[in-house]
């Protein structure tokens, strides 16, 4: 391919998909090595907010003690979902990931609805956290600058922010990431080991691995808290074009990622009950909220300490926004070369080789929600953080809901693409796996839907209850009629959804033999 000016040179292909010459369809790869794809996905993870943030809340909510070893089952949950998926990943590499997986498994009509909800549900995750952010950021000013800002404005900041580093090599977003992470979770480990050290009135109990801490009801939504926490995992294989062992580095990542992640928040939400007690927790995280975890750092470890945590919340918080924006690109990206969106998004940036239009389309939406929110009322109790917290919770809880489903549905996928293979015999054991594991997705995806009003905090006959996870299911109906059009009008199109950078490949071969 010629490096020719763009705007006067542009050959035709298949299916009226346009190329551009020096704007390449296919991402560059060998950028991304175990350490840089680990520290892109586990970023997303953004550790020092789950602990402060959903730990808190899923104590205080649900007023389940046996957090801990909810973790411990979600990871026993999330192993069993990644046998599969990771095995799948061997097969496919393209940036679509959760849609390619279903596309080859399922068709490229259930592909097209998996990509509009992965459209969907990962830019609902990143608009989300762009509220809790700008009113954590306001915070920090008002405290220890005493300048009073409205939260949108450092929201709007870190969007400007974000998007730049969006138009960046994928190789300087990972080193940003990583070094935020690093911090963040040595910091926590600091107060695990502080918390140990100095236990609660109870001592070191280990009553919240308990398995009779879980029964009764609630555990079903509870688990929806949860799973919340290791959202970031599954993208491993969207960067599977940028590595160069995509069949080794996309399985190993992921299951590094899997099980450090449900060991590191099994430790640390027991750690924050032996602090508080097994008998104290729950009422001390409906007292500080959010703040507990603060609280309980300041009599252990002081206040310039405490500081420095709430610091690094925020930034962890920006990590987990750059790597979910990373992943909307690349979800924009792969749809654009393959015809769910206009070919401009199937294209990556001269510079830089990132995929800088489905980068553009990322902040222009997360823009939109967050000044949607920021012109709201203050709430109809005169709340003037309403607006924020609605815009957290909502938007999280809708993203959540839709990776569930995702995961959900590319279980049944990686069954049904081995088995048409013919490789159920060899690949035995991985089916079962991942039957098992989409069983209890299945389960998940359920009581979130089911308790959808206490998820948003909304009462129980709000209509809330339906509209929010309803835009899950617009984006499910959309997609499908989408993939039905498709295979009607452009048949040859329909059938390279999925198929990626392969298909891009077998095209650029058979060009240069018809020249």
């Amino acid at each position: 391919m010629s490096t020719g000016s763009p705007s006067k040179s542009r050959s035709a292909a298949p299916d009226g998909i346009s190329t551009f010459k020096g704007q390449e369809r296919a991402l560059r790869a060998d950028r991304l090595g175990t350490g840089g794809l680990l520290l892109s996905v586990l970023a997303a993870t953004a550790p020092l907010m789950v602990v402060a943030g959903v730990m808190p809340t899923t104590f205080a909510v649900m007023g389940i003690v046996g957090q801990p070893l909810l973790f411990v089952v979600l990871g026993v949950v999330l192993v069993l979902f990644g046998i599969g998926y990771a095995e799948m990943s061997r097969h496919v590499h393209n940036a679509g990931a959760f849609y390619a997986y279903i596309s080859r498994g399922l068709g490229g009509t259930a592909g097209a609805s998996a990509a509009m909800v992965a459209l969907v549900a990962y830019n609902a995750l990143q608009a989300g956290i762009y509220g809790i952010f700008g009113f954590e950021v306001a915070g920090l000013l008002a405290t220890y600058a005493e300048v009073t800002v409205a939260w949108w404005i450092p929201a709007l900041v870190a969007l400007a922010v974000v998007g730049a580093l969006g138009w960046l090599k994928i190789d300087v977003n990972a080193r940003v990431l990583g070094v935020l992470l690093v911090i963040e979770v040595a910091l926590v480990v600091i107060f695990d080991v502080a918390a140990i050290a100095d236990p609660g009135p109870e001592g070191l109990s280990l009553h919240p691995f308990n398995p009779d801490t879980l029964s009764g009801a609630g555990v079903g939504t509870a688990l929806c808290f949860c799973i919340a926490a290791f959202l970031g995992f599954e993208q491993a294989p969207v960067y599977a074009e940028e590595t160069s062992r995509p069949h080794i580095l996309v399985p190993r990542v992921m299951f590094l990622a899997v099980g450090g992640t449900a060991a590191f928040f099994a430790f640390s939400s027991w750690a924050l009950t032996v602090a508080a007690g097994p008998g104290g927790i729950v009422p001390a995280a409906q007292e500080q909220s959010a703040g507990l975890l603060f609280f309980l750092t300041e009599p252990r470890l002081g206040g310039t300490f405490t500081d420095v945590l709430h610091v690094l919340f925020v930034t962890g918080m920006f990590a987990a926004m750059l790597s979910f924006h990373n992943v909307v690109a690349r979800y924009a990206f792969a749809m654009g070369r393959e015809g769910l969106l206009p070919s401009a998004f199937g294209r990556t940036t001269g510079s830089s080789g990132a995929p800088g239009t489905g980068s553009l389309l990322q902040t222009a939406v997360s823009a939109v929600i967050v000044i949607a929110f920021a012109l709201t009322d203050d709430g109809p109790d005169g709340d003037p953080t309403a607006p924020v917290l609605h815009l957290f919770t909502w938007f999280g809880n809708i993203g959540a809901l839709g990776v569930i489903l995702l995961m959900a549905a590319a279980s049944l996928s990686v069954v049904v693409f081995f088995v048409r293979r013919g490789a159920a015999g060899t690949q035995g054991w991985r089916l079962v796996t991942s039957a098992l594991a989409g069983l209890a997705l299945v389960v998940i995806a359920f009581y979130t839907v089911k308790d959808f009003d206490v998820l948003v905090g909304a009462g129980p006959g709000s209509s809330l209850s339906w509209i929010l996870p309803g835009i899950i299911g617009l984006a499910i109906v959309a997609g499908l009629v989408q993939g039905l059009v498709m295979k009607a009008r452009a048949p040859e199109a329909h059938a390279r959804i999925g198929q990626g950078n392969e298909a891009f490949q077998l095209e650029k071969e058979a060009e240069s033999r018809s020249s």
